[in-house]
């Protein structure tokens, strides 16, 4: 792409990932302009609009956010009749006629790449003219590439498109085939944190070492929660999700482990279990990572101090600050802002613990019988470790949405 060349932004779905792109782009004024696909009319006027854009419950006014105590009102040029305005001197339009993609009026203002923040198109399999919608319709609609703002959701025994892709910036980033892809998957909050807290440990110790390995995510609350009880929906089978998250610790569910095999393959060997618990807070989330590996003889044993001084090494290394390693002891809100982690690696508090594990051969597949027969006893012992360690994540704006568009940028600059 000509970095002269004005370049169009388009952001399907206002709620909080659209929103908060919003305010990315706003202040990184790579896109000329920007439009906005609300698909419905918004309160009475688009006065409500701006209200719902200019302050946010958890980050602040937006002028704060872009400009902190020096802030002053970055939203001007209001033109009413035709839906439009700047944010920071970026234009931008809005849209309210249209929800299903293929109809999307992108081509009318010159959208190059749309980022679609509403979690509902996601099949990267369904076609264009689906009546319910599709990512595919974007394409239809004009535009060249759509990044979604969540995983990929693939129906029972469907396989990904050759033109679709999963990344996560600073892990897989260079997956993305800028002449073979279309669609491209950021993943997901949790997804991007966690493959930034396993990518270190593999690089060290290969992926042969590891036995076993789980995650549980203490999340923040999300839109899907209930404010208070409410009756749950026709069909629907979790019944916690129907519950207040005021007042609850709620357990749920996550799609990381499937969809971090999409960004690091060989995680796909091991049988990784991935748990989820929602909390009452409005963002600062948290993965506690429990990994085990085989100890190799005649080898100095892993540790603590190693595994952090792996981290360590590795957020040095890593300029883009996607990974950050920190000794100090954090809480939630400490990781509100933190500009572009998406993992914060709280080294205090990584442990581990070595011990012995007795196997009994018989049970192992691959030992000729003939010399399982010439063993005393039949058990074989190895040295096991299990390390666990703690990753904070900001779920929204400061490690999702800001390395999203660091993903949007890197691929609108391959565009032509």
């Amino acid at each position: 792409m000509n970095t002269n060349d004005p370049m169009v932004l388009g952001i399907n779905g206002l709620g909080r990932i659209g929103k908060l792109t919003l305010w990315h782009h706003a202040g990184r004024k790579f896109f000329s302009k920007i439009v906005i696909n609300v698909g419905r009319e918004v309160g009475t006027s688009m006065a409500d609009i701006l209200h719902y854009i200019e302050r946010d419950s958890t980050y602040g006014r937006l002028e704060a956010y872009l400009y902190g105590y020096q802030g002053k009102p970055v939203i001007t040029d209001v033109n009413e009749a035709a839906f439009s305005f700047k944010v920071n001197e970026i234009e931008v339009k809005i849209l309210n006629n249209h929800r299903n993609p293929r109809n999307i009026e992108w081509a009318d203002h010159g959208v190059a790449i749309v980022v679609d923040t509403t979690g509902q198109f996601l099949d990267p399999n369904l076609g264009a003219d689906d009546p319910k919608g599709s990512i595919r319709g974007h394409l239809e609609a004009g535009v060249q590439k759509v990044v979604a703002s969540a995983p990929f959701k693939l129906k029972q025994g469907a396989v990904m498109p050759d033109d679709a892709v999963t990344t996560v910036m600073g892990v897989n980033d260079k997956d993305y085939d800028p002449i073979r892809h279309i669609l491209i998957s950021n993943a997901s909050c949790t997804t991007t944190c966690l493959s930034h807290m396993v990518k270190p440990l593999l690089d060290a110790f290969g992926i042969e070492r590891v036995l076993s390995a789980s995650m549980a995510t203490i999340h923040a609350a999300t839109g899907s929660q209930q404010v208070l009880d409410r009756l749950p929906k026709t069909g629907a089978v979790d019944l916690r999700k129907n519950r207040s998250i005021l007042n609850n610790i709620i357990l749920t569910t996550t799609g990381a482990a499937k969809a971090l095999q999409l960004v690091i393959p060989e995680m796909a060997t091991i049988g990784f279990i991935a748990e989820s618990v929602r909390i009452p807070t409005s963002t600062g989330s948290l993965i506690i990572l429990v990994m085990n590996f085989q100890e190799e003889l005649n080898k100095k044993p892993i540790r603590r101090d190693m595994i952090n001084d792996l981290y360590k090494v590795a957020a040095e290394q890593n300029s883009n600050g996607y990974l950050v390693f920190t000794n100090k002891q954090n809480v939630s809100s400490d990781i509100i802002g933190t500009p572009k982690a998406g993992a914060v690696i709280e080294g205090h508090e990584t442990h581990t613990r070595t011990g012995t594990i007795h196997i009994n051969l018989e049970h192992m597949q691959g030992i000729d019988k003939d010399i399982l027969d010439s063993i005393k006893d039949q058990v074989g012992s190895i040295q096991v470790t299990q390390s666990v360690i703690y990753g904070w994540y900001d779920n929204e704006m400061a490690s999702y949405v800001n390395m999203m568009g660091d993903r949007t940028v890197s691929v609108a600059e391959t565009l032509e």
